[in-house]
Formats: C-alpha cells, structure tokens, sequence
C-alpha cells in the first residue's frame, strides 16, 4: 500500500517558482519594483523630458534661431570634429590594449591595467590642469611651443588630447574581459593552419569580440560628445573657436539664456538618444548573436 502511495505523494508536491524557493513574498518584489521604476522616472526620464519640454517652451522660431546661430553652429562642428578624431583613436588604441593586455603575458602589464584604469580615478577636471601645465604658456613645453608657433592649449589639439584621455578606458575595457574570456584556443588553430597574426586578428579575434567593441565605441562617442571638465579646462571656453556643446550649454544658461541653452542641450540629447536606438535596434536584429557573443 506504502508503494501505492508513494508516487501520487510524489506527484502532488507543489512545484515552487524561483522567487517563492528563495524566501521572496510578492510584497518584496512589487516594492522592489515600484522603487525601481519610481528612481528611473524620477532621476533619468523626467530630466530628458523637461530639456525638450524647456527647448520648445518658447516655439519653433526661437528654437530654430538658438540652434542656428554662429556660435551654436560652431559648437556643434567642434563637438562632431573632436568625437571623430578621439572615438577613432581610442578605437585603433584600445583595441590594441585589450589584445596586449589578454593574449600575452609580458613585463608591466598590470602597470599598463593601472594606467588604461587612470582615466576612471582621476577627475576630468585635474586631468585638464594637467595639460595645461604641460602645454600652457607657462608649462614644460609652452617656451617650445611657442617658438615653433604651434598651440595646444586653448585650440583643437587640446580639446581632442583631454577627450581622448577620459574617453580612453571605454574601448579597452569592454573587451579585456571579453578577449580574457575566449582564450586563445581559436587563434592557436589559426595559426597552426599557416594563418599569419595579423590575419588571425583581423578574421579571428577581432569578430569575436565585434560586440563588445561596438559597446565600447558606443560608450566612448557619448562620453566624447559629453564631455565638461577636461574640455572645459582647456578650452578656455573661447565663443565660436574652442567651445564644445556642453561648453556652449553652460554659457547661454549663465547669461539667463535658458530657452536656448535647453534647445542645444536637446540636440545633445538627441545624438545620445540615437546611440541608444542605434544600439537597440541592432540588439532587435542581432540578438541572437549579441547574446551568444556576450555568453562567451
């Protein structure tokens, strides 16, 4: 009779779902929940509604004038230029970092991880003085400088060396851990079949860690675009010739210009709004890949 029992004793057990054999009541995870969505209204959605709120506050006609002014122009095309002469080098850099740092075993190497990691710890705005005193009229190389007639500070050289600088560790730190992952049993094969190293790079490494190159370059060109305190430093916030958006930004809402300050702020926002479609777009027609990419 015992045997009879047994399986619809078996049978009848209850299957428990994962948050109930965790010892998680549904009053845990609606409060949970609730303050999740509560901290993203209040902190990240309701912030980038009110710049656009703000920027049409006052019509089309002073939106288009704000936005289509010289200096605003100017902005803009120094904000674009800077982006795409940093987010490329720190590509073509980081790449080569994160390769280094995760197919070879050398001298230094966690002294080179401290230094791709500076960048995180140390603020943007030391990051700028510190260009400043090397390349500045009075810094160690200003003399040099000028008798060569070249300038850094206060001009595109120095707004691209203080973005490049912050926007570094981007790249190279979304595919250590990826490279670290895969190991390197994939190019060893290469190799042994008679594949040279820059071909095994080129068509092995590097389309296994496609994705997450494409994180990291999405990241670097948002922090690029976005950048103050380095960029501000060394600017010397010149209107129509060394000022960024941001730059530009600050300006018009200190001369109590806020209408235009928030119809530029809102193209800023909307180059970081298109990053984050472009990525879920690509996550909507590459999602298998991504996923099988990221599981590795």
């Amino acid at each position: 009779m015992s045997d009879a029992i047994l399986p619809s004793a078996v049978t009848a057990t209850p299957a428990r779902s994962p948050s109930r054999a965790r010892g998680e009541s549904p009053a845990v995870q609606v409060v949970l929940i609730a303050v999740s969505l509560a901290f993203l209204l209040l902190f990240l959605l309701l912030p980038l509604v009110t710049v656009f709120i703000e920027a049409a506050a006052k019509g089309w006609e002073a939106y288009r004038a704000a936005i289509t002014e010289p200096d605003a122009l100017a902005a803009i095309r120094l904000t674009l230029l800077v982006a795409a002469i940093a987010v490329p080098f720190n590509i073509v850099v980081g790449i080569a970092a994160a390769w280094a740092v995760a197919k070879f075993e050398f001298r230094g190497k966690n002294l080179l991880i401290s230094l791709i990691d500076l960048p995180f710890s140390v603020s943007p705005v030391i990051s700028g003085l510190v260009f400043v005193l090397l390349f500045g009229a009075q810094g160690y190389f200003g003399p040099w400088l000028q008798a060569n007639d070249l300038k850094i500070v206060f001009a595109l050289p120095g707004l691209i060396l203080a973005t490049v600088f912050v926007t570094f560790p981007f790249v190279a730190r979304e595919l250590i851990p990826h490279m670290q992952s895969l190991g390197s049993s994939d190019d060893e094969a290469a190799l042994t079949l008679g594949a040279s190293p820059w071909r095994v790079f080129f068509c092995v490494t590097l389309p296994n860690v496609k994705w997450s190159l494409f994180y990291g370059v999405l990241l670097c060109n948002a922090r690029a675009m976005g950048e103050f305190g380095a960029v501000a430093v060394v600017s010397g916030k010149i209107r129509g010739l060394t000022n960024t958006m941001p730059l530009h930004i600050e300006i018009l809402y200190n001369e109590y210009m806020g209408a235009a300050a928030f119809a530029v702020a809102s193209l800023l926002a909307g180059l970081a709004l298109v990053t984050l479609v472009l990525k879920t777009l690509l996550e909507w027609r590459y999602g298998d890949a991504i996923a099988a990419s990221r599981r590795h």
